[in-house]
């Protein structure tokens, strides 16, 4: 009877700090999850400001509008 009383709370030991081992990782996953979501939002924050996320399209347009600028300034030069 005592022998089981022992090995009761021996298991329950195990338990606990089988608990504590996973609620660590978990707590670990999580601030990895949220440093790699904090990275995330950095990449496409300097991706917009470099331009590296347009799209073709819109590359065109950037691309037609400075034409039209760069005519605009050669006709005003032209006048003068």
């Amino acid at each position: 009877m005592e022998e089981e009383k022992v090995n009761l709370r021996l298991d329950a030991d195990v338990q606990k700090l089988e608990a504590e081992r996973l609620r660590k990782g978990k707590d670990k996953a999580e601030e990895d999850l949220d440093s790699l979501k904090t990275d995330y939002k950095k990449l496409r924050l300097s991706m917009r400001t470099a331009g590296l996320g347009k799209t073709s399209e819109q590359w065109h347009e950037q691309i037609q509008e400075e034409k039209n600028m760069d005519d605009r300034w050669e006709m005003k030069f032209q006048e003068v």
